[in-house]
């Protein structure tokens, strides 16, 4: 490859602003694209040694036609972007970026959390509109507030993610209860974890953190959130396709939980049918996709591509996936 490789940033757009490019530079010769579509990617990756990219989709056909090609790096965990079995069959390397935004998310599933139970909004605009001045109270009850500790936080997907966020539970005063693997019946060998259903029944917050796979789509329908407390909280910063949105807009319509915090939709960005943006569902936050978008934990996801690309060049497999 050179002293120096090619390499592509193909949606350089979607680590955000203010991250600092300058280890990457003195690494590789790069260009920077802030979207691509899947017509220019023959252009684009033309004489590219390394393709860096997040969302864009690398199959089979685009894999075949970058010659140059030696190893594609991923700004994200989640690889299913990328034909890994045609980049293996290439002589390709895939490698992607881990445990850079534990942080960001465990600190957003509390921001979702506290919103839920504190109503800071609500009550600001209620301070503001003049209810508070015409008050006989020295303070307004308008909105409930729950103490989290001594609640039970139930957490399903115990990786970096959910030790995270269950850690701060703790701190908060909160038991933890971690889930078995949904779709698991038994109790895991020495009492760890619990069955999927019985942390439905017994959470006060459910918090979700597991990969979307055939086992988990749809794993929060109608039934499980008739199991869950009515006062009980469901927070899903993980992958949309775990909870069915239709289910759970009829839920928090109905009473049936107390309320949601979502972060993540089946479709990004999400179309107009969307049921969990429709007006007027109650006690529902609703964040685009930002659990993990601190600057800290973009600038961290960036210096691990940086490792992985040293660590290749090296002859080393840091990150590797294949």
């Amino acid at each position: 490859m050179g002293s120096k490789p090619s390499a592509v940033l193909l949606d350089f757009a979607t680590l955000g602003p203010n991250v600092d490019t300058r280890s990457l530079d003195e690494l590789v010769a790069a260009r920077y694209f802030d979207y691509s579509a899947c017509e220019e990617l023959g252009e684009r990756l033309t004489g590219a040694d390394i393709a860096i990219l997040n969302k864009v989709k690398l199959d089979r056909d685009a894999i075949a036609s970058a010659t140059d090609l030696k190893l594609i790096v991923l700004t994200a965990t989640g690889t299913d972007n990328v034909d890994c079995a045609a980049a293996k069959e290439r002589g390709i390397g895939v490698a992607n970026v881990r445990d850079y935004c534990s942080a960001a998310v465990a600190q957003h599933v509390f921001a979702l959390i506290l919103g839920l139970t504190h109503h800071v909004g609500a009550y600001d605009k209620l301070a503001r509109s003049g209810a508070w001045g015409r008050s006989r109270s020295f303070a307004l009850f308008d909105y409930p507030i729950r103490e989290l500790a001594g609640r039970t936080l139930g957490v399903v997907g115990f990786g970096s993610l959910g030790k995270a966020v269950a850690h701060l539970g703790r701190c908060f005063g909160m038991e933890v209860m971690v889930s078995a693997r949904p779709g698991g019946d038994d109790e895991e060998p020495g009492g760890a974890r619990v069955p999927f259903a019985t942390v439905l029944r017994e959470a006060d917050v459910l918090s979700l953190h597991c990969p979307l796979t055939k086992e988990t789509q749809h794993m929060i329908g109608a039934d499980e959130l008739k199991q869950m407390k009515r006062d009980g909280l469901l927070i899903n910063t993980a992958r949309g396709g775990l909870i069915d949105g239709k289910a759970l807009a009829a839920a928090l319509r109905d009473g049936e939980i107390a309320g949601a915090g979502i972060d993540v939709l089946p479709v990004e960005p999400p179309p107009p049918d969307e049921p969990l943006l429709e007006r007027g569902i109650p006690n529902l936050i609703v964040t685009p996709h930002i659990a993990w978008s601190a600057r800290e934990a973009r600038q961290r996801a960036l210096e691990q591509v940086v490792e992985n690309i040293a660590s290749f060049m090296a002859g080393g497999r840091l990150r590797r996936v294949v």
